[in-house]
């Protein structure tokens, strides 16, 4: 697996490499759109308040290991953003930037009078990123919004889970992770029509929008038909056979709901005559009969061991796989042939492994170059380098509090 290298001044790698993104903000709903960012070489100068930084360095199951990954390649400053002298530093850092990047709630940054209409002035070709609950407009703007509630807005809650319980979680922060996947598309879009233009602008995303986008045919369905998609569980209804399957060892999925796909499965099953069974010969058909053709099919899966299972779905080309956990991963041959987990030094942690930086691109690849940095380890570095401050000056206002 691919060790990654110690940080740097730079990032010499990705298709983003030359760019400078300012990011504020804390949690999720920025930092991870920062986190992609930076994962594909731009510059992300992620800004902490003095003394506390962003809370995310204090998350995660037992050691606090989730700061590593979220502010990999990242360099962190501190900077008091209620303070003048602190609005003024950021001003100057806009100056120097292409994109300005924050998750606060709607009105803070004019509030400390560094909106866009000011920053804009600064740097015309500046791309603000806003991620929030609800959007920068609208009657519920102002309001807190968590990712969470997202996720119950946008429609997701409601079809998450065993339908005999309530509205169930993901068990990660969708809703948060996907505002900022689409902040980050948004960026990339806006940054296009700054190369045909010479401005920027702002790219507004809510997350109650973006898990909305994730929501398929379910607004047509009701206005067209009538019909509210509910929870069901591990199946979607009348598309069959797609579910979970018990083995003698444990449990996978298998998804044959196209017809020659179901023909194969049948084969596998050595039932090759399912595939001509009325009750099972279309799409509409097996949908009908999904419950007896879940059981007919664990039936059978019930007698052989899992890796029997999908020695026989992958003979007869079945799509199937194991339901992964993190040792699974590990493990798994396709995961160490594409380096899908790297190995991150750390001085802390002995064995840091984390997800590498994705999608795959072939002429300019992302990596992870150095995990989540300490608190202001990169003040003198931008400070000094990129502002042009004295060591005197910079010493003053760490003195002040400011950074």
């Amino acid at each position: 697996m691919q060790t990654t290298a110690s940080a740097g001044t730079g990032s010499p790698f990705g298709a983003l490499k030359g760019l400078r993104v300012i990011e504020l903000g804390q949690l999720i709903a920025g930092p991870f759109c920062g986190q992609l960012m930076a994962d594909h070489g731009a510059e992300v100068i992620k800004i902490e308040q003095p003394k506390l930084g962003d809370p995310m360095r204090e998350w995660g199951r037992g050691k606090p290991v989730w700061w590593p990954v979220l502010a990999r390649n990242k360099k962190s400053i501190t900077l008091d953003l209620r303070q003048p002298e602190g609005q003024q530093i950021l001003k100057d850092l806009v100056a120097k930037a292409d994109f300005l990047l924050e998750n606060f709630r709607p009105g803070t940054l004019e509030k400390w009078g560094l909106g866009y209409d000011v920053l804009s002035a600064i740097n015309p070709g500046l791309i603000m990123i806003r991620v929030s609950g609800y959007g920068q407009t609208g009657p519920y703007a102002q309001k807190a919004g968590y990712g969470s509630i997202g996720e119950a807005m946008g429609g997701m809650r409601n079809l998450a889970g065993d339908p005999s319980l309530p509205p169930s979680r993901a068990g990660l922060s969708i809703g948060d992770s996907l505002a900022a996947t689409y902040a980050c598309l948004g960026a990339l879009m806006a940054l296009h029509h700054r190369h045909m233009t010479g401005r920027g602008q702002v790219v507004d995303s809510a997350i109650y929008e973006a898990v909305l986008a994730m929501m398929e045919s379910t607004v047509p369905e009701y206005t067209e038909g009538g019909y509210i998609r509910e929870r069901t569980g591990s199946i979607l209804p009348k598309v069959a056979p797609s579910n979970v399957y018990t083995t003698r060892d444990g449990e996978l999925l298998i998804g044959a709901n196209q017809d020659s796909v179901f023909g194969r499965l049948a084969e596998a099953m050595g039932r090759p005559e399912l595939a001509k069974d009325p009750r099972y010969a279309t799409h509409h058909a097996r949908g009908e009969h999904q419950a007896e053709l879940d059981d007919l099919i664990n039936d059978w899966t019930r007698g052989l061991s899992t890796a029997e299972v999908m020695a026989l779905m992958d003979l007869f080309g079945v799509p199937a796989g194991k339901i992964f956990k993190t040792p699974d991963m590990l493990e798994d041959p396709q995961f160490k042939a594409r380096e899908a987990l790297v190995h991150v030094a750390h001085p802390e942690f002995r064995n840091l492994m984390m997800q590498n930086a994705f999608p795959k691109l072939s002429e300019t690849p992302g990596q992870v170059g150095w995990p989540g940095p300490a608190l202001g380890a990169h003040n003198a570095e931008i400070y000094g380098g990129l502002l042009g401050l004295s060591e005197s000056e910079i010493a003053a206002l760490a003195g002040k509090g400011i950074i």
